[in-house]
């Protein structure tokens, strides 16, 4: 047996990549990733009463039968606002189906300073206000903007943390509706 050093360096390096390969098979996904999609999708939709800007109450009993795109959002959240001419445009192209609704949903933020961000971005859709979070707690937000979509059966069908583009709206709204892309 000449040169042991490299016998025992070549088994110390088989040794090293069958641990690394079995690893990499047994180990799951990223463990980030539980942190980036929503437990709730394929769940019943939570029951949620908020107090729309027109005033009243809204709750998802109201909206039974509809597919409602429900957005989490705050006047001073930089994301939201960023995701904002996304949001417009998506509902510029639904706003006069009547099985569509899109319900934007405030919380920590006053209602004079969303009542004036409303006002001055010209936002169309139902805005209400979730001032004791429950809404919020109950679909399990970590932050805005989030958004879900609920089916006419009430059933979570998609979910997006963070910003949402036109396509993750369209996507998730195809979902809730049955139909994927």
């Amino acid at each position: 047996m000449r040169h042991p050093t490299r016998w025992i360096a070549l088994g110390v390096a088989v040794v090293v990549v069958v641990v690394g390969v079995v690893l990499a098979t047994q180990v799951g996904d990223d463990p980030r990733a539980e942190t980036q999609r929503s437990q709730l999708v394929g769940h019943a939709a939570p029951s949620f009463s908020v107090k729309p800007l027109e005033g009243g109450t809204l709750t998802r009993a109201d909206l039974a039968g509809r597919t409602v795109i429900v957005n989490f959002w705050n006047t001073w959240c930089a994301p939201c606002r960023a995701e904002l001419p996304d949001l417009k445009r998506f509902w510029a192209r639904h706003r006069d189906d009547p099985s569509v609704a899109f319900v934007g949903i405030v919380r920590d933020d006053g209602e004079s300073a969303v009542r004036e961000y409303v006002a001055a971005e010209a936002i169309d859709w139902t805005i209400a206000r979730d001032p004791a979070a429950r809404a919020a707690l109950d679909f399990g937000t970590r932050g805005q903007p989030e958004t879900f979509a609920i089916s006419p059966e009430g059933v979570i069908a998609g979910a997006q943390i963070g910003p949402s583009s036109v396509r993750d709206l369209e996507v998730m709204l195809d979902a809730a509706r049955g139909e994927p892309r």
